[in-house]
C-alpha cells in the first residue's frame, strides 16, 4: 500500500466532493480529521479555511493551527483525511492532535496505520514531541490504529455520553 499526504487544492474539488458523498451514502454524517468538511458546503470556502489555519497569522481566532491533507494511493483517489492540530487549546484539550477518517470503502486495508505514521512525521517536522489522541472506547478499529502506531493509554473522559480514553505517541 502506497500513499502520500497532500494539502487539499482547488483541483481536489470533484474528488472531495465524491469524498464526502461516501460517507454520507454510508449513513455517516461526521468526518474526523476533516476541519468541517462534512459541514460545509462550499469546497472552496472549506479550502480557504484550512489554508488559513496553516498560519498562526492567518488561523480563525476560535482554533488552532491545524494541518490537514488527504491521503491519496496511487491513482490519486482520496482514500482518507488527517490533520494534525500543533496544540490544544480548551476545547481541544480531550480530542487531542489528530482526528483522521478512511473513505467507507477503502476500510480495513491498513490505511489509517499507514496515515497516523505519516502525520506523526509531520508533527516530528512542526516540532512536536508526541501526539495525543482522543478515541470512544466503541471505536476498536481507531484503538488498534493508535496502538500499531506505539499509543499508550493515558487517561479517560466523557463525551456525549461516552466514556472515551486519550493515548499518546511519543516520538
Amino acid at each position: 500500500m502506497n500513499i502520500k499526504l497532500v494539502r487539499p487544492q482547488i483541483e481536489h474539488k470533484e474528488a472531495a466532493r465524491e469524498f464526502k458523498k461516501e460517507f454520507f451514502d454510508n449513513g455517516e454524517r461526521v468526518i474526523n480529521g476533516s476541519e468541517m468538511l462534512d459541514n460545509i458546503n462550499s469546497y472552496e470556502e472549506w479550502l480557504d479555511s484550512v489554508t488559513a489555519n496553516t498560519s498562526p497569522e492567518t488561523v480563525n481566532p476560535s482554533w488552532v493551527v491545524t494541518d490537514t491533507f488527504f491521503a491519496v494511493d496511487e491513482d490519486d483517489t482520496i482514500v482518507g483525511i488527517i490533520d494534525l492540530r500543533h496544540e490544544l487549546n480548551d476545547f481541544l484539550k480531550d480530542f487531542g492532535n489528530s482526528g483522521y477518517s478512511v473513505r467507507p470503502t477503502e476500510r480495513r486495508k491498513g490505511y489509517a496505520t499507514r496515515m497516523l505514521g505519516l502525520i506523526a512525521d509531520v508533527a516530528k517536522e512542526a516540532g512536536l514531541d508526541s501526539l495525543q489522541l482522543g478515541v470512544e472506547r466503541s471505536n476498536e478499529p481507531s484503538i488498534k490504529t493508535i496502538l500499531k502506531n506505539g499509543g499508550k493509554y493515558e487517561r479517560s473522559f466523557e463525551f456525549e455520553g461516552e466514556i472515551a480514553d486519550i493515548y499518546r505517541i511519543t516520538f
